[in-house]
């Protein structure tokens, strides 16, 4: 589904060929290694130095954004917040990509799905850390066009009882759509329980190869 060829960013990785088409694939390594760099490269928000990205065998470069970023959706680290109620940050996703709004019914049941127990009239400022996470989870699992998913450490502020949880709950829905999933995560145990296959930037990273990390 996605090939990276002759990739460069300058100071940062050297990428060769590599393909991306298992349905979980997980991107581990050192601090400095481009990890969060791919998921950039990968939704055009970064652009590499020289090289091609490729989705569906199309250059990313000659796919209109707005369509690139409604079919690969990605989930950054710190969780986006929009001022308002959960009820308007589970929907804005929805809004932006132009899809069909979902009922109140079916935010309520991907909310308690992720083990978020709160009204949809709550301020989102309300949540914890860790809520504001799962209802990140669930805004981009609303959006049931999109093809793939980039996640920066979806576990982050989840102990490992609601990491597993909401983990299992997110892959669940996202295979039976034939949804692919890309994912950073420094915590091996959720590559081991859930990739199909674990790629290591190291061998990728020019810093960690100059020693400059």
């Amino acid at each position: 589904m996605l090939r990276l060829e002759n990739i460069v960013v300058k100071g940062v990785l050297e990428i060769d060929a590599l393909t991306l088409e298992e349905n979980i694939i997980s991107i581990e390594g050192q601090s400095g290694s481009g990890k969060s760099t791919i998921l950039r490269l990968l939704n055009n928000l970064d652009t590499p130095t020289s090289g091609t990205i490729y989705f569906h065998d199309k250059d990313i470069m000659k796919i209109d954004s707005l369509q690139l970023r409604k079919q690969i959706v990605m989930l950054p680290q710190s969780a986006v917040l929009f001022d308002g109620t959960i009820r308007d940050n589970l929907l804005i996703g929805l809004t932006y990509s132009g899809q069909e709004q979902a009922t109140d019914e079916e935010l309520e049941k991907i909310l308690a799905d992720l083990w978020v127990h709160k009204k949809l009239d709550t301020s989102v400022h309300d949540l914890s850390g860790g809520e504001q996470q799962r209802m990140a989870l669930a805004r981009i699992l609303l959006l049931k066009e999109a093809e793939v998913y980039l996640l920066d450490e979806p576990s982050s502020d989840l102990d490992d009882r609601t990491t597993d949880h909401v983990l299992d709950t997110f892959f669940s829905q996202a295979k039976e759509r034939n949804q692919q999933i890309i994912m950073v995560t420094h915590d091996t145990s959720v590559s081991r329980k859930f990739a199909d296959t674990v790629i290591n930037m190291d061998k990728y990273s020019k810093q960690i190869k100059n020693g400059d990390e």
